[in-house]
């Protein structure tokens, strides 16, 4: 169920763990909204005026509307609170695969300044989300690296990669395999595979010794297998059709000839018993808690964990890209932007614009992204960057990440192709595949069929 009461972020800080309305299109703008010249109400019935990108003087609450169990955002949340003590977060949580389903109604009905975004075109596409061009020119955000805004951006035909600015990215994310060092001493693993065929003789051999290869979870709304079969699928072959499909480019399919024997590789692993025998059952949270305390070998998981493990899991864990299958080969993984975007009602947008642009370029914030977060943060290519151990479990994702930026490896998320595929059909049909009530082809194409059905609906 979704929990949606609000709580004040200095209220919760201490006890937190981790913390459809449609508007009108004009014929002569893009969808989504934007700025307009008269002023803005805050949360609190000040006006803000036109161009003025701060949170002023006056107290200002944020709306926020996140996802669970990731403790960057309360760290940044707090950090600016002490920067800008007239500003107050208050924040609602729900798991992603929640978040996927409520974001129109949520921006429309309870429209927060800030919200975790899952795909974004047809909020956009709807006028839920606010237009942050005005905002990219104040800021110069135009002069980041172009490829850092590119998946935020959304044309006029709902197609990602140009376009609009319509959301930001907290931090660049990207997604491999942690693995716990002292398990993987206890069957001889002293570096990381080179090749698929290797990681699956290390499951073999895990899994002889009495350890549980990988305790992934696939649990209740969040098809977490989705993770190791998008990596699998850059190991079987190029990330471009997995690209194409994702930002919805016109005849793309999900189910390749490559993806297909991605899929059936993911089998095995499920028939050979490589994961837990109640992965459908487990939760994110369960899955890294178990894999905290020693229970797992390998976890497929995004560098956001990196802080946390790095604190948790002090010398004990490690990171490595999934390899290809022949060694030497080009590397893939999953690199996009920590999404937020601002509701096309929400009382405060220029206020929470100004708090992603401090995001990206304050030394303080930056050095909570990459030591809190695990990963690189947004911003100008040569701004601030904190020093960081390479044998941290921090150091080794942010190596990796240089890695697939060689390879031009980076892939969207194949759970944010639409609004719905996440919940509605990766999740079961993975679920399925776990079950033995779908097949590896039977899953792919079962995906692609709602995945039409959505775009052409």
């Amino acid at each position: 169920m979704s929990r949606t009461t609000g709580r004040s972020r200095k209220a919760a800080a201490a006890t937190s763990l981790f913390v459809a309305g449609i508007l009108a299109l004009t014929a002569c703008s893009a969808p989504g909204a934007s700025t307009t010249d008269e002023p803005t109400a805050d949360g609190d019935g000040a006006a803000t005026a036109e161009g003025d990108w701060t949170c002023g003087t006056d107290d200002v609450t944020l709306e926020a509307y996140l996802e669970t169990g990731f403790p960057l955002s309360t760290a940044l949340f707090e950090e600016f609170e002490k920067q800008h003590p007239n500003v107050t977060f208050d924040v609602r949580e729900d798991q992603f695969a929640v978040i996927t389903q409520n974001a129109p109604r949520v921006l429309a009905d309870n429209p927060p300044d800030l919200m975790r975004l899952p795909q974004m075109s047809d909020l956009v596409g709807d006028g839920l989300l606010y237009n942050l061009d005005e905002a990219a020119e104040h800021f110069g955000w135009t002069e980041w690296p172009a490829s850092q805004l590119a998946q935020m951006r959304v044309d006029e035909d709902g197609r990602r990669g140009n376009g609009p600015l319509y959301a930001m990215g907290k931090n660049y994310s990207m997604t491999g395999v942690f693995y716990n060092t002292e398990l993987a001493a206890r069957i001889g693993m002293t570096e990381a595979p080179k090749t698929l065929a290797e990681l699956d003789e290390w499951m073999q051999k895990a899994k002889d010794a009495g350890i549980t290869p990988s305790n992934q979870f696939n649990g209740g709304a969040t098809g977490g297998l989705a993770f190791p079969l998008q990596l699998l699928m850059a190991s079987y072959g190029s990330v471009d059709p997995i690209n194409d499909w994702t930002f919805q480019k016109p005849g793309s399919r999900i189910d390749t000839e490559d993806n297909i024997k991605a899929a059936e590789h993911l089998k095995k692993w499920i028939d050979a018993g490589y994961f837990a025998d109640d992965i459908n059952s487990l939760d994110y949270s369960q899955m890294m808690g178990q894999f905290i305390d020693g229970k797992s070998l390998f976890i497929f998981n995004g560098d956001w964990e990196s802080g946390n493990l790095d604190t948790q899991m002090a010398g004990k864990a490690g990171f490595f890209l999934m390899p290809p299958l022949e060694e030497g080969g080009k590397v893939g993984a999953m690199s996009a932007p920590l999404t937020f975007g601002i509701s096309s009602k929400a009382a405060n947008p220029q206020c929470a614009a100004f708090f992603f642009d401090w995001i990206a370029t304050n030394d303080d914030a930056r050095a909570l992204a990459v030591e809190v977060g695990g990963s690189h943060p947004m911003g100008p290519a040569d701004a601030f960057m904190p020093e960081v151990d390479p044998e941290s479990v921090t150091g080794q994702t942010l190596s990796a990440g240089a890695t697939i930026a060689e390879d031009n490896g980076a892939m969207e998320f194949i759970a944010n192709a639409t609004g719905a595929i996440y919940a509605k059909s990766w999740t079961p049909n993975l679920q399925k595949l776990v079950a033995g009530d779908q097949t590896a082809e039977g899953l792919l194409q079962a995906v692609q069929a709602d995945y039409e059905s959505e775009i052409d609906g």
